[in-house]
């Protein structure tokens, strides 16, 4: 009777956190490993969702990857436009929060 061994919890737990920190290091530039190499180790782990999510726009993320452009100024005063606005709601009118934007930058 032969019986296969199925890999236990804390074998599928360091696989896919090796396979996330794969992931994270391509996506952030920091290794120069094929981003379908790591997609497809990671596939095969419980990142399987997040995988299919990715393919499915897949050209944005290689063009992310590729291109030098961020967003990441306009976001950064996006967060704290909303920040602002979360602490003084129910509390001010629009002047105000105008004027605080306008002095905080």
């Amino acid at each position: 009777w032969y019986r296969k061994e199925r890999p236990t919890f804390s074998d599928t737990l360091a696989a896919t956190i090796t396979a996330a920190r794969r992931l994270a290091a391509v996506l952030r530039r920091r290794s120069s490993e094929a981003l379908d190499d790591v997609l497809a180790a990671a596939a095969a782990t419980p990142l399987a969702g997040f995988v299919t999510t990715l393919r499915k726009d897949i050209a944005a993320v290689n063009a992310a990857l590729d291109l030098p452009w961020t967003t990441n100024p306009a976001e950064g005063q996006i967060n704290r436009i909303k920040m602002i606005k979360r602490t003084m709601y129910g509390q001010a009118g629009f002047e105000l929060l105008r004027a605080r934007v306008l002095h905080a930058a």
